[in-house]
This record gives C-alpha cells, sequence and structure tokens, in this order.
C-alpha cells in the first residue's frame, strides 16, 4: 500500500530532470488533485548571487514551493523524488535522511551504479523510510514526469499506489536495490559512448576536411541512423550536459569495476563529455543549425584554451 492521504511531493535537485516532473504535475493540477510541490536544490546555497537567485527564479517558474534546505523541503512529503547529479546522489539521500517523515517513499532516479544505490537504500531505510531504485530510461522531453522509468526494490510494488496517483510511465522489475539502476547503467555504456564516438568522429573528421564523406559512408553502412542530424542533436547533448554526463559516466565505470570487468569504454566516455562540458559552450544559439556548426564552435573553443595555455 502506498503512502496515505499524499498531500506533499519533494523533488530534491531542480535542474532540467527536476523542473520536467514539476511542470508535468502541474500541468495535470497537482493543486487540484490535493498535492503540492516542494523543491530544493544546492545551488542555491552557492556563494555566486548569479547561481543562487537564478535557482530561486526558477523556483517561482515552475510554481513549485522552492526552499533553500534541503530540511524544509522534505519534511511532511510523503513522496521524495531525488533528480540530482550522480557525484550528489549519495549525499542528497544522506542529507533527506535526517529530515524525511517515517515511512515516506524515497525515490532515488539518479544515475548511479547499483552498489552506491544500495548504499543510499540503507541510509534512508536506517531512518525509517522506503527506498526505490528509479532508473530513468528516456529522456525527460516532451514525456516529462511520464517519462519510462524502472522501479526495483522491496518497496517497488508497494510504491505503485503513489506511482498511480502520480501519473508516473513506471514498470516494475523484480530484484533487488539496483536491478532497474544495473539496466540504465549498461544501456549507458551504449548510450552515452555512442555521443563520445559521434563527437571524436566527426571533430576529426571536420580537422580532415572529410567529415561529410565519412558520414555519408556510414549511412550507406548503417542506412536510416541519420548520422547528420544524429551528430548534430548529440553534440547539442554533450554541450548542455557534458558534466552531469561525465558524472553518470563515472557511475557507470564503477559499474563495471563491480562486475571485475574491464571499465576502459566507460572511462574514456567520461573524458570525452567531461571536455566538452568543461567548455561551458551555449548550444542554444545553433538551434537548427547543421551539425558542422557544432563542431566548429568545440573546435574553436579547444583552440583558444590551447592558446590560452
Amino acid at each position: 500500500m502506498g503512502v496515505l492521504n499524499l498531500n506533499k511531493v519533494s523533488i530534491i535537485g531542480f535542474g532540467e530532470a527536476g523542473q520536467a516532473y514539476a511542470r508535468g504535475w502541474n500541468q495535470q493540477g497537482a493543486a487540484t488533485r490535493g498535492f503540492s510541490i516542494s523543491a530544493f536544490d544546492i545551488k542555491t546555497s552557492s556563494p555566486d548571487c548569479v547561481i543562487s537567485n537564478g535557482k530561486l527564479a526558477d523556483y517561482e517558474a515552475f510554481k513549485v514551493d522552492g526552499e533553500t534546505d534541503c530540511a524544509k523541503a522534505v519534511k511532511g512529503a510523503g513522496v521524495i523524488v531525488s533528480l540530482v547529479t550522480a557525484d550528489q546522489a549519495h549525499t542528497a539521500a544522506c542529507e533527506a535522511a535526517k529530515h524525511m517523515d517515517k515511512g515516506a517513499l524515497f525515490f532515488d532516479g539518479n544515475s548511479c551504479a547499483p552498489s552506491t544505490k544500495l548504499d543510499s537504500a540503507k541510509v534512508i531505510e536506517q531512518a525509517g523510510g522506503r527506498y526505490v531504485d528509479m532508473a530513468i530510461v528516456a529522456p525527460v522531453h516532451p514525456t516529462l514526469h511520464q517519462t519510462p522509468v524502472l522501479l526495483s526494490g522491496p518497496y517497488a510494488k508497494a510504491a505503485l499506489d503513489d506511482v498511480a496517483f502520480l501519473n508516473l510511465s513506471a514498470k516494475v522489475v523484480d530484484g533487488p536495490v539496483g536491478r532497474a539502476s544495473a539496466i540504465k547503467m549498461t544501456r549507458s555504456i551504449m548510450m552515452k559512448g555512442l555521443e563520445a564516438l559521434m563527437l571524436e568522429c566527426v571533430l576529426a573528421g571536420r580537422k580532415a576536411g572529410v567529415e561529410d564523406i565519412v558520414l555519408d559512408s556510414l549511412e550507406v553502412t548503417y542506412p536510416g541512423f541519420g548520422w547528420k542530424d544524429r551528430a548534430a542533436y548529440m553534440f547539442e547533448r554533450v554541450m548542455t550536459h557534458g558534466k552531469r554526463r561525465a558524472a553518470e559516466m563515472r557511475e557507470v565505470a564503477k559499474t563495471v569495476d563491480d562486475l571485475d570487468l574491464n571499465n576502459g569504454m566507460a572511462a574514456a566516455t567520461v573524458n570525452w563529455h567531461q571536455q566538452i562540458g568543461d567548455l561551458e559552450l551555449d548550444a542554444s544559439i545553433l538551434e537548427d543549425k547543421p551539425y558542422g556548426a557544432y563542431a566548429d564552435l568545440v573546435l574553436d573553443k579547444m583552440g583558444s584554451n590551447k592558446d590560452e595555455c
């Protein structure tokens, strides 16, 4: 049975995913359905007022009860959804555990290794909460809170009442905490790895002046993939979310290492996502531009950074 008299949902981490969930619930009339949405993001504690004020503005824009500390956000919440960056996931669980109500459901939707999820589950359950391993297995746009997710762990099936109430698109996979995340992490070897391979291939091809020939040949070998359009999309995704993806891929590398396998591919993927994310490029200025424009912007910034050194 789910949490009775659910009237408050708390989102920890108010980036792209957290905002998507809030938007979706508000569009479906959260207030009229009897529950409020609170949110907390660590960026509100930033000493940089531009960053902290920007996050406060996000709270207002997405019509949530934004808080400047985690305690206020989670207290009284029947459901807590953690959507922070992978490197902050366990820290967020530890902080929430200090203040959450007994019996509250904690959906850990972060992209973490199964071993990290198990560590977080222990903390939540020791505090009297009910931990659910949640793996988000598709982009949060355009489906928002109805983006497909996988749930696992001892409380996954018991959470289905709340899942239905919140109108989540969830499927329970049998198994312990970490089962859902094992699926997500293994999938990310391919998905994020493809992005890293695409970037390296296109950037090398662009510098050599052969990128069009290469991508056209790949379209012959793998017809229907849409290599040039995919290249533009993948550049935009990594430019926008490279740092977050790098954090996720570190957890993927940990997953592979925990399985006693060589994690060299996952580790190499980390490097490309981190490198592009560190360039701090605004991909939005290239909306609807061909892939070459993205490649040129990246190469130009790489060149200017090298000159500065």
